[in-house]
């Protein structure tokens, strides 16, 4: 099982170029990444602040698909979201973040990574996502899937936790915790992963880096 990447000293901001260095090794070699204290701390005291902002009316119980096919399932997964929009500052911010970061990989993995949209997720107490895949080869656009936690003092036993898988096997490749600051960065076609129950509330905030697949008579929208 595969240990996240070395952290950052937590009084410093982190060297961002370090880091993108750092995920695109990983992804080469590993197909994922794992790092600690990946983001400036001032973004995630925001980005929280953000959440504990959001009443309980601006999170939707999360589906499963996509648009017209989108359903609810409380087998599968039962927490709820909140899409980012550019319009807020804060949220922005994290959407530019990742801009940066889609345009490092563009540039040293030729990955043709083209838009990112991402959404916060709470689960509450008890909250899960079964085991489930990202995208599915050669079905859909989201290449590169993003976990950003954002939850302050998290203890291995609270459980919680995000488990990576090969794509044929059972045994896992990583357990991570979801502690504050923690990135998680993998491959969405590679990686079954799913989310366990934990003792508390749980916040984070998922994302895709998706290829453009707009033809001359249908346009694909960030989501």
């Amino acid at each position: 099982m595969t240990e996240a990447l070395g952290a950052f000293p937590p009084t410093e901001p982190p060297d961002q170029e370090a880091i993108f260095r750092r995920i695109a090794e990983a992804l080469t070699r590993d197909g994922y990444a794992l790092v600690p204290d990946a983001i400036d701390l001032n973004l995630l005291q925001a980005l929280r602040a953000r959440i504990e902002h959001l009443g309980a009316d601006d999170f939707v119980p999360a589906g499963i698909g996509r648009a017209q096919e989108q359903m609810k399932n409380e087998f599968v997964r039962r927490d709820e979201i909140h899409w980012l929009e550019r319009s807020d500052p804060t949220e922005a911010q994290w959407l530019a973040w990742v801009d940066a970061l889609r345009d490092y990989l563009n540039r040293r993995l030729f990955l043709g990574l083209f838009s990112y949209e991402a959404h916060f997720a709470h689960y509450a107490p008890g909250a899960f996502y079964k085991r489930h895949v990202d995208a599915f080869r050669g079905e859909a656009n989201r290449i590169l899937s993003t976990v950003l936690y954002l939850n302050d003092g998290w203890q291995h036993a609270d459980g919680g936790q995000l488990v990576l898988y090969p794509e044929n096997g059972l045994e896992p490749l990583a357990k991570v915790d979801p502690v504050m600051g923690t990135l998680a960065v993998f491959l969405s076609e590679e990686f079954p992963h799913e989310v366990l129950p934990a003792a508390r509330h749980r916040f984070s905030i998922a994302g895709w880096c998706r290829v453009n697949t707009s033809t001359a008579d249908r346009v694909d929208p960030p989501r």
